[in-house]
């Protein structure tokens, strides 16, 4: 697949033209770490750092060191070293002074994060952060100001859910400040989540979270696994549609990489495509046109008969029509729409129904876009579908849940692939920068983040987006 070169990129990091940058204050994109075989998770030791009670800041420490990080809890102990990551476990901040303490504690690591660093923020779910008399919600201070039926948990309530969303402000604000590939991104942790917080940690402090700034991203409990013995599989099944070329391909490989045989599906028409990315994963092929009325029913019945089962499915098959909406005809827009929102919708309802299609604990990731968060030009059909696959896991959230499954999509920026290496200059231009990691992403940073979803570790995320775009600045 080959991706369009950033010609600008390459000029300004080295040599006369990093020199010519620095003196005109032109931005100058980073060398993002990605994920290769045997790398170390971290660049330099792990900073743990406590505000207030902190509860999970000792399951973070056991975790990194388990995982071959070194675990500092002060930044003296660092000496002139830089911080391969910062987290800082802030579950417990409830009043404004906590965020105070925060800022005192976080700005010096800040500074000292190595060039591709990460700076990891531990949240409670704002709703979840209520106060009590006991801790600060009592009349005296303001806390029910005498209407306790209006503040049944004292006016500390309303200070500690002030204060836990506030950590998102703070969140995103770091990652437009961060320089050299550090990221900065927040996981609300809600009550109960326990263990399954430690992949998200490990993923979002992992070079596979390359692309992944500026993010909230909400963490619970882990389903609780079907009763019986787990059936005996080699290698976990994943389903990819549209994976014949670009980010479609570069989730089969990723998906390979991590153990799992990949169901490559794509329409008949790219079967040549198809059979060389198949081969290539070690998977086999599926001609399937998503949008044909029998496909639901083939895609099921190929799944329960030949595997037992799909452990994950990725709908991951999309089309643009782009066109200004006065403009856009009947067909632009059914076409969008049909491959876009309504073959997940029925795929989806086909393999719930048809017993034995999926695996127990089976994943579900829709492939969404930025565009369908912030809207974007010409793209009135592009978008509405994209919004609505975020819906749709929002929607199958609970359901699924309760099934011990998962629903979750990623939602990508500005993405290096064959279809932007097509458009003018200016606007990939344009579209490169406006991130605060000022530059586009790769198709495999779209995929490590669909391959981990798609995985048993990500067992406590649900109903979430994950946005891959860089944090970009328009919508993120």
């Amino acid at each position: 697949m080959r991706l369009p070169d950033d010609l600008y990129g390459d000029l300004v990091r080295s040599g006369p033209g990093a020199a010519a940058a620095r003196r005109l204050g032109l931005p100058v994109p980073p060398r993002l770490r990605r994920h290769a075989p045997g790398q170390e998770l971290l660049t330099g030791p792990a900073l743990v750092l406590r505000v207030g009670a902190a509860p999970l800041a000792a399951d973070v420490t056991a975790w990194l060191t388990g995982a071959g990080a070194r675990v500092l809890d002060d930044l003296d102990a660092a000496g002139g070293e830089r911080l391969g990551a910062v987290v800082v476990d802030a579950t417990a901040a409830r009043r404004v002074p906590d965020l105070a303490r925060l800022r005192e504690l976080l700005a010096p690591a800040f500074r000292r994060t190595a060039r591709g660093g990460r700076v990891l923020v531990l949240g409670a779910v704002p709703a979840e952060a209520g106060g009590s008399a006991e801790d600060g919600g009592s009349a005296e201070d303001g806390g029910s100001d005498g209407t306790p039926e209006d503040f049944p948990g004292g006016f500390g309530d309303v200070e500690a859910r002030s204060v836990q969303q506030g950590l998102e402000g703070l969140v995103r604000s770091l990652g437009k400040e961060a320089r050299g590939g550090t990221t900065v991104n927040l996981l609300r942790v809600a009550e109960g989540a326990g263990a399954a917080l430690r992949s998200p940690v490990e993923f979002l402090l992992s070079a596979r979270a390359a692309f992944v700034s500026g993010q909230p991203l909400l963490v619970g409990p882990a389903p609780e696994p079907p009763p019986g013995p787990a059936p005996a599989r080699e290698r976990r099944v994943v389903v990819v549609t549209g994976a014949a070329r670009g980010i479609g391909a570069a989730i089969a490989e990723v998906a390979a990489r991590d153990g799992a045989h990949v169901v490559c599906a794509d329409v008949a028409a790219a079967g040549e495509q198809l059979a060389r990315v198949a081969n290539r994963v070690r998977g086999s092929a599926l001609p399937l046109d998503v949008t044909a009325p029998g496909a639901p029913r083939a895609l099921a019945e190929h799944l329960r008969r030949r595997f037992g089962g799909a452990d994950a499915v990725v709908h991951n098959a999309g089309v643009t029509r782009d066109r200004s909406f006065v403009n856009l005809d009947e067909n632009a827009w059914d076409t969008v729409l049909g491959v876009n929102l309504d073959a997940p919708l029925r795929l989806t309802a086909e393999l719930l129904r048809t017993g034995g299609a999926l695996a127990p604990g089976a994943r579900f990731v829709c492939l969404s876009s930025i565009n369908g968060l912030a809207g974007a030009r010409g793209q009135a059909n592009y978008a509405a579908s994209k919004a609505g696959l975020v819906g749709f896991v929002q929607a199958l959230a609970a359901p699924l849940a309760r099934r011990g499954m998962a629903a979750n999509a990623v939602a990508p920026g500005f993405i290096e692939t064959p279809m932007t290496a097509s458009m003018p200059p200016l606007p990939r231009e344009v579209g490169r920068r406006a991130s605060s990691l000022q530059q586009g992403g790769m198709p495999v940073d779209v995929a490590e983040a669909v391959a981990w979803l798609a995985s048993p570790g990500a067992g406590g995320v649900n109903g979430q987006v994950l946005r891959v775009d860089g944090q970009h600045l328009t919508g993120a």
